[in-house]
Parts: C-alpha cells; structure tokens; sequence
C-alpha cells in the first residue's frame, strides 16, 4: 500500500547540479528514515545519504560536501552538486517505515521507489 515516486534524474554534465526528489504515499504509517541508494551497472549498489525523522544525516565519503539529504514529513530530496562522471548510476529511493493501523501495525517495513537515471557526462 505504500508507494514511492522518484523524480528529478537526467543528463547533466560534469560539475553540474541536480536534485531528487522522493514522494511517500498510502496507508497510514510513520517513517523512521529515509535514503538514497545507488547502482551503477556491474556495481553493488551502495548507499548514498540517509536522515532520520529526527534530521540526523551519514552520507558515504564519496559525496560528503558534494550532496545534501533532507526531509518534510513524507518526501525526501538529495541536492547534488559538484557532479563527476562516477556518480553515474540508478538511484533509488529507500523508506523505513512503520504500519499505525491494521493487523500489522508495529511492524516496520522496509520500501523502495522505482529508480531514477542520473548520468554525468560532457
């Protein structure tokens, strides 16, 4: 019942900006983070950025004082700039949420959106 729809990717070269977003829907439910990960092709995916309901962040070395995560209540976005070519990958969106109601309420379930093509290249 929970939905995500990632939006944002594109083409965009070297040193570039671009910013996705990540927008929650369904059942009722509360989350308790929420993050980015990313694939390239051949490549285990890896995570990127992660926040917390709370605000606190980890991003992986990679992209640390390059990228930016940040929330509202059910949509997540990651600001990135400064691109190079190996953030080329598929990124995907990642919840961490908790049913509020029904026979699985208390449960945490652990969602994924559909996966958005960035691509830096000159």
């Amino acid at each position: 019942q929970v939905q995500l729809v990632e939006s944002g990717g594109g083409l965009v070269q070297p040193g570039g900006s671009l910013k996705l977003s990540c927008a929650a829907s369904g059942s009722i439910f509360s989350i308790s983070a929420m993050g980015w990960y990313r694939q390239a092709p051949g490549k285990q995916r890896e995570l990127v950025a992660s926040i917390t309901h709370g605000g606190s962040t980890v991003y992986t070395d990679s992209v640390k004082d390059r990228f930016t995560i940040s929330r509202d209540t059910r949509t997540v976005y990651l600001q990135m700039n400064s691109l190079k070519p190996e953030d080329t990958a598929v990124y995907y969106c990642n919840v961490d949420a908790t049913a509020t109601s029904g026979p699985h309420a208390g449960r945490e379930y652990d969602y994924w959106g559909q996966g958005t093509q960035v691509t830096v290249s000159s």
